[in-house]
């Protein structure tokens, strides 16, 4: 029914481009106006267009004139002219959607066109690319159109200083990766000065690949972390045992499978399990009487770790090992959906110290989590998002459900004329791979460039090996070759060219076939553009390409080999997509084995059935529709398997997402607001209306032990302590107080002569060394609520991920373990809220101004005391005695000093 009303009324993404149809015609009308126009009239458009803002229009009154003169400003500036299909991608990226739009198609020069609009507003536009090659290319390259139309236009890249992020960022469109994005929204979070903030608040961002972003990175958040001090001795001692072991099988008493060997895996699930056997074989070489004591979890847990890294973390597959930023070996995990490598990015829950005890080097200590976002969240917190892609549709569902995002394939501006050949399957990978070569050779020798896709490192090179014995140039791109990525991609259309690249390495990089004669150029001039025979160089190199080209397409264009099947079919159409750009010949197939993972683990036992009743010889490969389905819903198997997964994680940081939201709100009201006399007030009164809500009877005064906790909840908090055993809370005219209230007011009026005079002390101080600059009062307020901030978030944050680890067993009890972690966790965080007041109170109030010299922790607790305020028409209450010594101060206590730390860590260290 479905196919019979698209055929009548067209899809929903024809009638949506039909829709644009007339805004694209009215872009059109206006370009002879433009083009009559000199440079200066032109550029004059862009102050015109701010003024008509300002007077009340909006972005979409402006699109059709604002459109047409970033069409004509492309023309002259990059001399390529926008194209009626992208047009209507610009529309729809500026409305809020994705474009999908095919290889070759212009997505770069798309961009430009809903960036300048929005940028019009000042409030800054991101675009945001997947590495920093393309960020700082883009912005060179496309950025030209806006400069020449007086927009400002800034780039940011790893390396750069927070004056040189602020600079990027508070110009009208930053180009920027999403980790810079997501790393700087964090350290932001983390600033101790307003002034150190880079960040305006987040307008519009235009992503490009945006299902990378978006889909293939959300399972991994970004993590800012710092060394905890966690033993990793027990990695190496466990690592020595792994070895040991043997691998077996799950038991299924149900089907009368007995369950052997010392552990077993699940690769599907990612997990690895010991076995009876395995527990006591362990526990006997360790020489432990039970494993699962709870003195025993962290050994426990470094097992698991261990056997992950030993079965399912491959070398050259999953991670590479070398030398670091640091000068010394390191573990660097490789991108599972593009091959590049990741330097600084560590598995959390041990795996990583797992790994590197594996690999036999150095193991570092595993880090706390000091603030964390995922990408979903992060790009939730825009005011306007919107994506471009080659390939999104196959993902449409999740984009609109987790981001309100709506897919439209942009139709292309010239046929696709790409063949796609069906699938090629062999029983085993020997077979697979020598089929390949010989596919290689045949085609090189007819003159064809060849692209091959590989998913791992560890096939690109063993790939590589074949090739060369058998005397077939090539070149290998991968995570160990990613500096020259861009270079070697630029020539894989070369005639002949053999090109092996893990994932999909290079996206963003235009294939020219018969080679690109700007990028040979450049590297013949030692990547020198200046160069005197530059010129001439790139002259001759346009020459040779174009004769390349010609016969580069009677071969039949750029040929696409893919050796496995990816889990998503949108990473293969992405492969595929290599071909075929802007109406050129091309084709691509895949070659496929039995033993290949995707079949392997998802249908294998369907599969080998079906190919043993078929009967296919050794050595012989088959191509079979019924087979292509089976591969096609192993696929849609693992997609549906990995949604479910990014939307259980979405699920669990919804609630720290609230959480964060709310504690990153609380701290930027203290570092921007220039008195906090509010904050602090707020938080004394809550510290002070909690502890008499505990302690002190709703109504009558205090008795027993009532009074003994509220004199030792004084004690601790602010150094307070009754004059009399006898009649404690007694105010001035000598009558116990008996009303809640008045004695909270009375207690409140303490703290703020309190304060009062530490603030008096603070001008003396100021005036007293007025040649240093003495600090006011309200930095150290400042300072102080900052400390106290971050250090309860970090616990927080250390609690919340021990809540989610655990929190799966709930399920055993039948319980909703989303619905307990929501609970559970809502409540730790009134609880951090909490101990955030008491301990910001209690330092605020206690803590001694410094003097510009060395003291002792002695002098300082001294000072300290002095700064308390007698009491007066309030509560008869007198200082604690040498309630602030050396002697008296807990180790985990706030330092006497002011400085924010623990007693442990700062003066006693």
């Amino acid at each position: 029914m479905q196919r019979i009303l698209s055929k009548i009324f067209g899809t929903a993404n024809d009638r949506t481009i039909k829709r644009l149809l007339p805004i694209v015609e009215e872009i059109a009308s206006l370009e002879p106006t433009y083009e009559g126009m000199n440079d200066a009239d032109l550029i004059a458009m862009t102050p015109a267009f701010r003024a008509r803002l300002e007077a009340g229009e909006t972005l979409d009154d402006l699109l059709p004139e604002a459109f047409a003169v970033v069409r004509e400003a492309a023309k002259r500036t990059l001399g390529q002219r926008h194209y009626d299909a992208q047009m209507i991608g610009g529309i729809m990226l500026h409305q809020g959607n994705i474009s999908e739009m095919k290889t070759g198609e212009g997505k770069t020069l798309v961009a430009t066109l809903s960036s300048y609009l929005n940028g019009l507003s000042g409030a800054g536009v991101h675009i945001v690319t997947v590495n920093d090659y393309l960020a700082k290319r883009d912005a060179e390259w496309m950025g030209e159109v806006h400069r020449f139309m007086g927009l400002t236009v800034g780039q940011i890249v790893h390396g750069m200083n927070d004056a040189e992020r602020s600079e990027a960022y508070d110009c009208d469109i930053t180009y920027c990766t999403n980790n810079e994005l997501g790393f700087d929204y964090l350290r932001d979070n983390m600033k101790m000065s307003a002034d150190n903030r880079v960040q305006r608040e987040l307008n519009y961002a235009i992503i490009d690949e945006v299902d990378s972003i978006l889909i293939d990175e959300a399972r991994t958040p970004l993590i800012i972390s710092g060394p905890s001090e966690e033993d990793t001795q027990v990695y190496a001692v466990v690592n020595r045992i792994i070895p040991s072991l043997k691998a077996g099988t799950k038991g299924e008493p149900s089907k009368g499978v007995e369950e052997t060997g010392d552990y077993w895996m699940d690769e599907k699930n990612h997990s690895a399990t010991l076995t009876e056997e395995g527990i006591h074989k362990v526990e006997k070489t360790l020489n432990i009487e039970n494993l699962y004591d709870p003195q025993m979890l962290p050994v426990n847990h470094a097992i698991s770790q261990a056997l992950i890294a030993h079965t399912l973390k491959r070398l050259d597959v999953d991670y590479m090992v070398a030398v670091g930023d640091s000068g010394k070996k390191e573990v660097i995990i490789v991108d599972e959906h593009t091959g590049r490598p990741m330097p600084g990015r560590r598995w959390s829950d041990g795996l990583h110290q797992a790994v590197e005890a594996k690999e036999g080097i150095t193991v570092r200590s595993e880090n706390q989590t000091l603030a964390t976002v995922t990408f979903q969240n992060f790009f939730r917190m825009y005011s306007k998002i919107s994506g471009m892609t080659g390939t999104a549709d196959t993902e449409a569902p999740e984009f609109a459900k987790i981001y309100n995002l709506d897919v439209s394939l942009i139709p292309t501006h010239r046929p696709l004329l790409r063949d796609d050949l069906s699938d090629v399957v062999f029983k085993t990978k020997k077979e697979k791979f020598d089929a390949v070569a010989d596919e290689i050779a045949e085609r090189q020798e007819k003159g064809q460039p060849v692209l091959v896709g590989t998913i791992s490192i560890e096939t690109s090179e063993m790939l590589s090996r074949l090739l060369k014995k058998r005397g077939i140039k090539h070149k290998v791109l991968n995570a160990k070759h990613h500096e020259r990525e861009a270079d070697i991609v630029a020539q894989a259309g070369s005639k002949a060219s053999v090109t092996i690249s893990t994932n999909m390495a290079g996206r963003g990089t235009d294939i020219v076939l018969g080679g690109n004669p700007e990028a040979l150029a450049l590297e013949n001039c030692q990547g020198d553009k200046d160069d005197e025979k530059y010129t001439e160089t790139l002259l001759r190199f346009e020459r040779e390409c174009a004769e390349a080209q010609k016969e580069v397409l009677e071969a039949g264009g750029l040929h696409i080999l893919g050796t496995e099947r990816h889990e998503s079919r949108r990473i293969d159409n992405q492969l595929r997509g290599r071909s075929g750009r802007q109406g050129d010949p091309g084709s691509s197939q895949f070659f496929l084995s039995l033993e290949d993972d995707l079949l392997r683990i998802f249908e294998a036992d369907r599969v080998s059935q079906w190919w043993d009743r078929v009967g296919v010889e050794e050595g012989e490969a088959i191509e079979n529709r019924m087979l292509t389905r089976v591969i096609e819903g192993a696929q849609k198997k693992v997609e549906a398997r990995n949604f479910d997964m990014r939307k259980h994680l979405l699920d669990y940081d919804d609630v720290m997402n609230k959480q964060r939201q709310a504690f990153y709100a609380r701290r930027l009201n203290v570092l921007v607001n220039e008195s906090l006399q509010q904050e602090i007030e707020e938080i004394f009164e809550g510290v002070v209306v909690n502890i008499l809500a505990t302690h002190w009877p709703a109504k009558g005064g205090p008795e027993g032990e009532d009074i003994d906790n509220i004199s030792a909840a004084l004690e601790t908090q602010f150094g307070l302590t009754p004059a009399s055993d006898e009649s404690p809370f007694t105010g001035s005219d000598g009558q116990p107080f008996d009303d809640r209230d008045d004695f909270g007011r009375a207690l409140l009026d303490i703290i703020e002569a309190g304060l009062e005079e530490k603030r008096v002390r603070c001008l003396e101080m100021a005036e007293q060394y007025s040649g240093i600059r003495y600090p006011k009062f309200e930095w150290f307020q400042r300072d102080i609520l900052l400390q106290v901030l971050d250090t309860q978030w970090k616990d927080h944050l250390h609690t919340m991920d021990g809540l989610r680890e655990g929190i799966g067993l709930r399920g055993y009890a039948q319980k909703d373990p989303k619905v307990e972690y929501q609970r559970e966790g809502f409540a730790l965080f009134a609880e951090t809220e909490q101990r955030m007041d008491d301990q910001a109170a209690e330092v605020l109030f206690r803590f001694a101004l410094p003097t510009p010299r060395i003291e002792t922790v002695r002098n300082r607790a001294q000072e300290n005391d002095a700064a308390l305020p007698e009491g007066s028409k309030g509560p008869h209450l007198t200082k604690g005695a040498g309630g602030n010594a050396p002697g008296k101060i807990g180790r985990n206590e706030p330092c006497p000093c002011g400085s924010g730390k623990k007693y442990k860590k700062c003066c006693a260290a």
